[in-house]
């Protein structure tokens, strides 16, 4: 944005944050505290507040469409494209064609020209599928080739997908198996500490539990492990990894697709990764 003038000053967002020049053009390294109050400079810091929430809004949603592995319109890829937090959110992500397969990385996008994308071969090339789809990288049968080819094309993805843990399924479980405890028993002084860590990776905490709910084929699913419900100042420890469907029922292994698989495994490694490692080396 340009400058605006503020009494003797110029003011203006500078990659989110406010900055500030003299009468003589110099900028200054910080914003004079007698402007501090000023309207313009109150409107422009609640205009950057907006803008990260914004930013933070448009990843959190192209996330969950890959997650839940949902198809969106062209039409509304095309339309959200020229708001730089929604490009930021989008590019470089892999996108499939109606096949169903790999068709590239996406660089471009509009309403009248369809998708721009780098394919396999490193070519530019355009497609128009009526839907886009973003996979779920555990979806995605070439991962580590996939994260090969990013690396030399210098791909930095702002959504996490080809570089987004994954955990598969390992062959030789009991089919009608329901809990995993791998990531049990990760041991926290409080209670507070693992609720305050569910909630701060995203994960919602219901009846003791920390949840991540996953729609795969057109079906909910919930993982769940449990993490407390008691007095927040007692200790506690991550319980025992399973999955749900919308009814509570709980599911066997072998009902529970792979992305709920992953997504499951993946934050019951998260949780466990912030246990009191202190405790256990003096227990040992």
């Amino acid at each position: 944005m340009g400058w605006v003038s503020v009494g003797d000053y110029e003011v203006a967002l500078d990659e989110g944050k406010v900055v500030c020049r003299n009468a003589a053009g110099r900028r200054l390294k910080s914003v004079p505290a007698k402007l501090a109050d000023d309207p313009v400079i109150t409107g422009l810091r609640q205009l950057t507040e907006w803008l990260e929430r914004h930013e933070r809004r448009c990843l959190a949603d192209v996330e969950r469409w890959m997650v839940r592995s949902l198809p969106v319109p062209l039409a509304v890829i095309g339309r959200v494209w020229p708001d730089p937090a929604w490009r930021a959110a989008l590019r470089d992500l892999v996108v499939t064609g109606e096949d169903g397969q790999v068709a590239g990385f996406l660089r471009d996008a509009g309403t009248d020209r369809g998708l721009g994308l780098v394919d396999l071969d490193g070519d530019t090339v355009r497609i128009a599928p009526d839907m886009v789809r973003i996979p779920h990288p555990v979806l995605l049968d070439d991962l580590a080739e996939l994260r090969e080819f990013a690396v030399e094309l210098g791909v930095e993805q702002k959504a996490q997908q080809l570089f987004r843990e994954v955990w598969q399924r390992p062959d030789g479980l009991d089919p009608q198996g329901t809990l995993v405890e791998e990531y049990a028993g990760g041991t926290f002084k409080e209670l507070r500490f693992l609720h305050g860590r569910a909630t701060s990776l995203g994960y919602r905490v219901r009846g003791g539990h920390s949840v991540c709910p996953v729609l795969e084929d057109g079906r909910s699913v919930e993982a769940r492990i449990w993490i407390g419900d008691y007095d927040g100042w007692s200790e506690t420890e991550t319980g025992s990894l399973s999955w749900t469907d919308t009814a509570g029922k709980t599911l066997t292994f072998d009902q529970v697709g792979p992305v709920a698989w992953s997504e499951g495994m993946r934050m019951a490694a998260a949780l466990y990764a912030g246990r009191d490692i202190e405790d256990e080396e003096q227990a040992a």
